[in-house]
């Protein structure tokens, strides 16, 4: 989408600037200005090693103080497709710092929560920072257990290797023992994802109790259920037919379908996600799974059924492939058959008990 439909320059001085590219040098030894500057997380260095240090320490301070801010993340991590600078100013660990910043004893030597601060958590918080019983991280995804990133979330193992790199495989994927030879170098430590998900709580459970945390955790898969489930799985398996049977082509992108597709998971999928993930509810609901639905009824399928049509002349494959993929499941049945008296009667009461009686009409 980048180099093609947008175009190299915006990919040089949007995409890369982010995900890190690959540092080049011309013949008197110099970066080349088309790959330099580069402050990408993932910049491939001249010398074959991995990261940009100033992509969280910028330059010139090199502060550890900065780098522990939310808005040492914001270059990156905001925006329509993950918004985790929005979620977090939204969620209540983002008031509490905003609120508390002079209590948050940023340029102590040693930073761990619970220990030398206990205002608030910042992005470093969860995912780098030291806590009682873990050491710090310059990794920043090793206490993620799933990944909010792709069309459909799985749960993530990680593989360590001597030569210092991480490897994530989904649950259900052969995992090398401790020791094996793994993509040219010797495992040294595996992490299931569960064990990834311990190491998250062990930085909750220093300002929360063990009932706040894991009330957190079952919401929070419950929307990636959700998501996965009811939208994610059986769009993808209607998109897969749809290529399969010529309706729309091998192509990405030349199919209007694709990019609503597109959006749904990579902009409305993961907000939701990732709301969900950080105590934004507004992020959960409105600017994810709401959107979700709505471009799921009223644009994706409208979409289907006109590719189907341009093909067949009709729209009974159309009808099929629905019968297929959304009729079994049953948060669909109200695209089907209306929405039933029962839950009409649920809403009119919580409505009338807030707004008066008669209020919904």
């Amino acid at each position: 989408m980048g180099e093609v439909i947008g175009g190299p320059a915006a990919v040089n001085a949007g995409c890369l600037q982010c995900h890190g590219g690959t540092v080049k040098v011309d013949e008197k030894g110099r970066p080349t200005p088309l790959t330099w500057p580069d402050t990408g997380i993932g910049r491939l260095n001249l010398d074959g090693s991995l990261g940009s240090c100033s992509a969280c320490h910028t330059r010139h301070r090199f502060s550890s103080a900065q780098a522990r801010q939310p808005q040492a993340c914001a270059k990156c991590h905001l925006g329509p497709d993950h918004p985790q600078k929005e979620v977090y100013e939204e969620s209540k660990h983002g008031i509490a710092y905003a609120s508390n910043k002079d209590e948050m004893n940023l340029k102590s030597k040693k930073w761990v929560a619970g220990v030398h601060y206990s205002a608030a958590p910042t992005c470093a918080t969860c995912h780098v920072s030291a806590t009682q019983t873990q050491g710090i991280t310059h990794d920043v995804g090793d206490r993620i257990s799933w990944t909010l990133r792709p069309a459909i979330s799985t749960k993530l193992n990680m593989i360590r290797t001597e030569n210092g790199k991480g490897y994530d495989l989904p649950d259900g994927a052969a995992l090398p023992k401790v020791g094996e030879d793994y993509k040219g170098s010797k495992v040294t430590k595996v992490l299931t994802s569960g064990e990834r998900r311990q190491n998250m709580q062990d930085v909750c459970t220093a300002c929360h109790a063990d009932s706040q945390v894991k009330g957190h955790y079952k919401q929070f898969d419950d929307v990636v259920d959700l998501y996965n489930e009811k939208f994610a799985k059986p769009i993808a398996g209607l998109m897969k037919e749809l290529t399969e049977k010529g309706y729309i082509t091998a192509a990405p992108f030349d199919d209007k379908i694709e990019w609503t597709w597109w959006e749904i998971w990579h902009h409305e999928g993961r907000r939701a996600r990732h709301g969900a993930a950080m105590n934004g509810p507004d992020y959960t609901w409105w600017h994810g799974i709401y959107e979700v639905a709505q471009h799921t009824y009223f644009k994706l399928i409208p979409e289907m059924r006109e590719a189907v049509r341009k093909k067949d002349g009709n729209e009974q494959a159309a009808d099929e492939l629905l019968a297929k993929y959304f009729k079994p499941i049953d948060g669909h049945d109200w695209y089907f058959n209306g929405i039933s008296k029962e839950a009409i009667e649920k809403v009119r009461k919580g409505y009338e008990e807030r707004y008066g009686k008669g209020s919904l009409k």
